[in-house]
């Protein structure tokens, strides 16, 4: 994984980390500047997977370049198409029926545990645990089945559609997702018994990877990455969108800022997602899932901009229409890259040894920075 490359004039090593995939969770390569094992500087390189997404978008209808977004941040897939969705509905000025608000926050709530479970499992592996790995991926597999069921598709489900969502619940949804969070309310207390208490665990987190409050900030950071920071940034509490309002939950704060701090967000973030499924699930209202559209969309001359708050912080879509069928301009502002250009100021000065710490506890989907 690692390739010594050369040596600066005072005698410091640099290496490349990448751009292999089982390095970084995705081709992201990384240059370091090392004295012995301290890290002096972090340099990364990116671009290795993009694809030209805005540059596509703006070839595609309102209803087409929404699904191209399933493949930026993959592990976020609903979030995404709702933002864009949100976007164009804010364009066009459609009201979308209560039960499609309803059915899309429960889908958001559901994909945001899959992608925590997911880093959970991944994270635990990076800094030695295996057993992890399959304990988060037998809850997520019962997310994917219920996903399957009702939108087609595992990962990039593309279900959200202006004015609501494309097809209506299947009719074993509410009663699968009810059994699912009953069994997995129990869980998150097995995940801290076997990761979060261990002293083992602990001592490889806490006090790795430091972000300020100021620094997280500066840095643009958003998500669990801020939070973790005691920055209150949660897109969902501050500007809410379709039922978030009415839902009671809590904006998961801790102020420690470290490794262990990112990790204990998002294991609360998952209990918080349980929470806003328990006062939906049960009171999905009757009525359309989706509002009556034309079946060619133009949104009228202006700008548009919807945030959203995914897995891993907010994302903004921005639109520029003059009038047609398809966009004149869009611009996709990814969490993963900002809470990315933090990195070198979180492991400056930690040792090599503890990147791997500080570089799981990002959480970053590469294509979600590339696009």
């Amino acid at each position: 994984m690692h390739e010594v490359v050369g040596t600066t004039p005072e005698g410091d090593f640099i290496i490349n980390v990448g751009p292999q995939h089982p390095a970084t969770h995705g081709v992201l390569h990384l240059v370091i500047t090392l004295e012995g094992e301290t890290i002096k500087n972090i340099e990364p390189h990116l671009g290795y997977i993009h694809r030209s997404i805005e540059k596509m978008c703006e070839s595609l209808t309102y209803r087409q370049f929404i699904y191209v977004t399933s493949r930026m941040d993959y592990l976020s897939a609903h979030i995404n198409n709702h933002a864009c969705a949100l976007c164009v509905e804010k364009g066009l000025q459609v009201e979308v029926p209560l039960r499609a608000q309803y059915i899309r926050v429960i889908m958001d709530e559901l994909t945001r545990i899959a992608s925590h479970e997911l880093w959970w499992g991944a994270m635990a592996m990076d800094v030695g645990a295996f057993t992890p790995f399959f304990y988060a991926f037998r809850e997520r597999e019962t997310i994917n089945e219920i996903m399957e069921e009702t939108c087609g598709a595992r990962l990039t489900m593309n279900y959200m559609v202006p004015g609501g969502v494309m097809a209506d619940l299947h009719p074993q949804f509410q009663q699968k997702v009810k059994n699912f969070i009953a069994l997995y309310k129990k869980k998150i207390d097995e995940y801290n018994e076997l990761v979060t208490g261990n002293i083992i665990f602990q001592n490889r987190m806490k006090g790795v990877g430091y972000l300020s409050a100021e620094d997280a900030i500066s840095y643009g950071c958003s998500g669990p990455v801020a939070r973790a920071s005691s920055v209150a940034c949660d897109v969902r509490k501050r500007y809410p969108y379709d039922v978030y309002g009415l839902v009671q939950f809590e904006e998961v704060l801790e102020t420690g800022g470290d490794a262990f701090a990112r990790y204990w967000v998002r294991i609360q973030e998952m209990q918080q997602s349980v929470r806003i499924i328990e006062q939906l699930i049960d009171n999905i209202p009757e009525g359309e899932f989706q509002a009556k559209t034309k079946a060619v969309l133009k949104l009228p001359k202006g700008e548009f901009y919807q945030r959203v708050e995914t897995a891993r912080g907010e994302l903004g879509v921005y639109i520029v229409s003059e009038g047609g069928t398809t966009p004149y301009r869009i611009k996709f502002r990814s969490p993963g890259f900002s809470n990315l250009s933090a990195l070198n100021q979180m492991a400056k000065g930690g040792k090599i040894g503890d990147l791997v710490a500080t570089m799981g506890t990002l959480d970053l989907v590469i294509p979600d920075i590339d696009r």
